[in-house]
């Protein structure tokens, strides 16, 4: 096993889960809130604050004005604080994805990863669809959300993540362009969609191979 897994993911549509499983399968190290946690004792930052800030976007110009291709700049921007805590947490987290693909094969969740990795030749990067009845219920079930409020929960949860990547890729959220496999995880199941991504992932390391 040589592939960063990234994967992207609709709310409710089995993200996380279907990560841990394929993390198990392959015996690698499995990164989603981990990321979190992580970021939390490299800054020094409230964890706390952190999660409320995770996949938001930000809010201002600064960061695209600051940010382009001036790197020494723009980690001068990040330790001083000229950042809002959004940017700062996306800038930290994406030096820390790069780190652990650098590191070896592992499984990462959200957070632009498939972005911050693209053009590198070991990672697939997977978009995870499922009907709204299928989220809606998996809302309910494994997250708490009360049934009457699950529709507005789940669209808003997408909404947000569909911002966070626009705002950090300024591509699509959600575009078949921009990952190698999209799967409707209501019509196959969480089983196997974790199967399905494990095949392909297997089918593209031994074309390498023969390559």
């Amino acid at each position: 096993m040589k592939t960063v897994i990234t994967i992207a993911r609709q709310y409710g549509s089995g993200g996380r889960e279907i990560g841990q499983k394929l993390a198990q399968r392959f015996s690698i190290p499995f990164y989603d809130r981990e990321l979190i946690a992580t970021a939390a004792k490299r800054s020094g930052w409230s964890r706390e604050i952190l999660e409320q800030a995770d996949e938001k976007a930000g809010s201002n110009l600064l960061y695209a004005m600051i940010m382009g291709n001036n790197y020494p700049f723009a980690e001068n921007a990040i330790a001083s604080g000229r950042l809002p805590i959004n940017d700062r947490l996306f800038q930290l987290q994406a030096k820390l994805i790069r780190e652990a693909a650098e590191a070896g094969p592992c499984v990462i969740v959200g957070r632009c990863a498939d972005d911050i990795l693209r053009g590198k030749e070991n990672v697939f990067s997977v978009f995870l669809r499922a009907d709204l009845t299928f989220r809606k219920e998996r809302a309910v079930t494994e997250y708490g959300v009360q049934p009457e409020s699950a529709a507005g929960w789940v669209a808003k949860q997408d909404k947000q993540r569909s911002g966070y990547y626009h705002f950090y890729t300024d591509e699509k959220w959600g575009d078949a362009e921009n990952y190698h496999l999209c799967v409707d995880t209501s019509f196959i199941g969480i089983s196997g969609t974790e199967q399905l991504i494990a095949r392909a992932v297997e089918l593209h390391e031994n074309q390498t191979e023969q390559e």
